[in-house]
């Protein structure tokens, strides 16, 4: 079973490299008309960004940089009769590919209905803006891609989780560059387009793509169909001998999915921001401990804990400080 979730933790970060290709949502506006402290100017872009996913097909060559560490890849997004096909490959390290589709535009996941004020609690009034704040940032002109760009500033209202800095074609909504900011305002990594192109024809992702598709494929050493179930989907993948739970979630985290109450795995998002929550049955004795990995805004914090004399290994992966995981993963336990 360790096997097995490892293979789940690597191909987990090589798909959120790319928030360009995978912010999902739409942000209503009504939330401006709820939350009169929000900035509806920043919210309509936002929503209009999340509609281009839906509407805009492109293909192009990302970077994206985390110290002194940068990645290079290509990706293709297709829109082609109501469905969206995506493909992501590393031009650097492994080579990796990651692919997903069919996927249906009308398909609204737990995050989009989070956006789109569907899914708030009473306490909630404003939505996702309860737990961050939008603004457009004041600047010049900015031109990613040689895109005309609006700068977007998202800064969190409490510690659990990171800001982000977002510029948005300001033609189409189309996301071309993201930086994921820490408290200090320290930039923990920046995606962004190298080069982008807008396909007038609707291309699918099994065609040959930007920037010579077809001549890398056959130098990939891996390729993943990415998993996408609906809302309603049961994730069967791994399992444990018993029902659990996660006590503590920062406040405006929901679950993404249904799970059975003995899977291996949770994930959770506030519409922004996505962790997931492993856990793992170990039949052999092991001390108590912590291990950290940090890649840019990515958090792998894997913790042994006794749980009623069960020792039990909880991994929690996604773009939250280390504290939040830290009481994200502390927080697990049996279902009485």
């Amino acid at each position: 079973m360790l096997s097995s979730y490892k293979k789940s933790r690597s191909q987990f970060p090589l798909w959120t490299l790319l928030p360009l290709v995978l912010t999902a949502g739409a942000v209503a506006s009504a939330a401006a008309g709820n939350c009169p402290q929000a900035d509806a100017v920043a919210l309509e872009w936002l929503d209009k960004m999340s509609r281009s996913l839906r509407q805009v097909s492109y293909q192009g060559v990302v970077t994206l940089q985390r110290g002194k560490e940068m990645q290079v890849m290509q990706v293709s997004h297709s829109v082609h009769d109501g469905i969206v096909f995506e493909r992501l490959t590393e031009l650097t390290g492994q080579g990796a590919q990651v692919e997903r589709g069919p996927h249906p535009v009308d398909c609204i996941h737990p995050g989009d209905r989070m956006l789109r004020l569907e899914a708030l609690t009473s306490d909630d009034h404003c939505g996702i803006a309860e737990h961050y704040r939008f603004a457009v940032a004041d600047s010049d002109a900015e031109r990613v891609a040689g895109r005309y760009a609006v700068r977007i500033r998202i800064e969190p209202r409490d510690m659990y989780r990171f800001g982000y800095i977002m510029a948005l074609d300001r033609e189409t909504g189309l996301l071309l560059k993201s930086q994921t900011i820490a408290h200090g305002q320290q930039v923990l990594e920046t995606t962004q387009f190298a080069n982008l192109s807008y396909s007038g024809g609707q291309t699918a992702v099994n065609d040959t793509g930007a920037g010579g598709a077809k001549e890398v494929e056959d130098e990939i050493a891996v390729v993943h169909e990415a998993q996408h179930p609906g809302p309603g989907a049961v994730d069967d993948t791994h399992s444990v001998s018993r029902p659990w739970t996660v006590g503590w979630l920062p406040r405006g985290f929901a679950a993404t999915d249904v799970t059975r109450d003995n899977n291996g795995r949770r994930t959770y998002t506030d519409g922004l921001t996505v962790f997931s929550v492993f856990l793992e049955d170990v039949n052999v004795e092991m001390r108590s401990g912590e291990g950290l990995v940090r890649q840019g805004g990515t958090t792998t914090y894997t913790r042994g804990l006794q749980i009623e004399g069960q020792p039990v290994l909880v991994t929690v992966i996604g773009e939250v400080p280390v504290n939040t995981a830290r009481m994200v993963a502390d927080s697990v336990n049996w279902v009485q």
